[in-house]
């Protein structure tokens, strides 16, 4: 179908009369003729005779789309090669058709491409947001960490929903000894916790270099629970004693810094409470708890236990030990020890902690201690001179266990 002009005239086919006539724009090539004329409103204009000029503004055809295009003269043709090609050729090249404007359809938008990790961009939207708060009790060395709800998870399973729960780690160092969680809810992506997870053992220096990183997951039954966003709250933002309230988007996973101090990994907690007892003419020692203790066991957890010592010990009868707990890095043992002393002996003497992981049918191993006494430095000399100054008087501290202790047997 050639463009052939007479004078100054042009004569098109019938084919391409009705392509510019009707055509809304970039079209796409359609196999069947009998397909395409019955879209036309008007119906199929008058077939004899030549056809009228194209108005005035018609675009010229380019040379590409003519070259393709053969006269009346040139012979029969398969129809439907002719209107492929028609098509083609004008939903290609041409411009802006004269007349009034037929309404477009709707332009199909393109495919985002995924991000990196598998979220879209607008986390905000797509992961959910998250409502907590957060107190540093001072005075009991501990931190309330409330999870109210969440809002607006990304749906993890088929159903369109999700089985989410929280669970928090302290940075550095994030392990199972430092990891909280909350209960699951299910079938959900509007959740309402509710609950309070508390660290213990955490000081001012924590406070000060630590950060509480908060992920939302998804649990499966049959295969590994899934990501779904997570915040990271830095300690120092809050004031002791004053509960603090977050509404925050979740964000996606954030890396974790490999190249972290490890001066900073610690073997665990230990909380003591010390006092001498006039009444009973002796130092009262009293396990409390441990917290964070180092997994030793391969399922990553602990039996741990705890025995005491006060030295020197020639009779070698000062041994106290509590009892084991089973599977856990935060044991509570709530056990106080006697030891028979006069208040003026204990300035010569050092108590030892040690903290040790129960294990059958092979040696106990060492998780960690710490020593109390005149030749010990800082919170652990200060708690034993505070024992010294105040009879009858019960002291707790917190004191970071270390993985060497001089003095100490390490086998039990």
């Amino acid at each position: 179908m050639t463009l052939r002009r007479r004078g100054d005239k042009a004569t098109i086919s019938i084919q391409e009369h009705m392509a510019i006539d009707v055509c809304p724009g970039p079209i796409r090539p359609i196999k069947q003729i009998s397909d395409y004329f019955p879209r036309f409103p008007r119906g199929l204009p008058p077939a004899a005779g030549p056809l009228a000029a194209a108005p005035p503004e018609a675009p010229v055809l380019p040379a590409a789309a003519s070259a393709g295009r053969r006269s009346p003269s040139d012979g029969p043709r398969d129809d439907e090669e002719d209107v492929d090609q028609l098509f083609g050729a004008y939903g290609a090249s041409l411009g802006p058709i004269p007349g009034p404007s037929p309404v477009r359809p709707p332009a199909k938008p393109p495919e985002e491409e995924p991000d990196a990790d598998g979220y879209e961009s607008d986390d905000c939207t797509t992961l959910g947001t998250l409502d907590f708060s957060l107190l540093y009790d001072q005075e009991n060395n501990a931190l309330h960490c409330t999870i109210s709800k969440a809002k607006g998870l990304k749906p993890m399973d088929h159903n369109g929903l999700a089985d989410p729960y929280v669970k928090l780690h302290l940075l550095p160092g994030a392990s199972k000894a430092n990891k909280l969680r909350t209960k699951t809810l299910h079938n959900t992506l509007n959740p309402t916790w509710n609950e309070t997870l508390t660290y213990y053992g955490i000081t001012d220096e924590d406070m000060i270099r630590k950060t509480l990183r908060i992920s939302v997951c998804d649990e499966d039954k049959f295969r590994h629970n899934e990501f779904i966003g997570e915040t990271r709250v830095p300690l120092k933002k809050l004031k002791p004693n004053h509960t603090k309230t977050f509404s925050i988007c979740l964000e996606k996973q954030l890396p974790v810094d490999k190249t972290e101090d490890k001066s900073l990994e610690e073997r665990g907690r230990i909380l003591i409470s010390l006092k001498y007892s006039s009444q009973k003419q002796g130092l009262l020692v009293g396990i409390v708890r441990c917290a964070h203790l180092a997994a030793m066991d391969a399922n990553g957890y602990s039996d741990p236990y705890v025995k005491t010592y006060l030295k020197p010990d020639v009779d070698k009868k000062s041994k106290h030990k509590t009892a084991v707990k089973k599977k856990t890095l935060n044991p509570e043992f709530n056990e106080e020890f006697c030891y028979e002393i006069k208040h003026g002996d204990l300035a010569k003497k050092t108590l030892e902690v040690t903290v040790w992981d129960y294990d059958i049918g092979k040696s106990n191993d060492f998780i960690g201690g710490v020593v109390l006494g005149i030749n010990a430095k800082g919170e652990r000399l200060k708690h034993w001179f505070d024992c010294l100054k105040n009879k009858d008087k019960r002291i707790e501290r917190w004191h970071t266990l270390t993985n060497e202790l001089p003095g100490a047997v390490l086998s039990d």
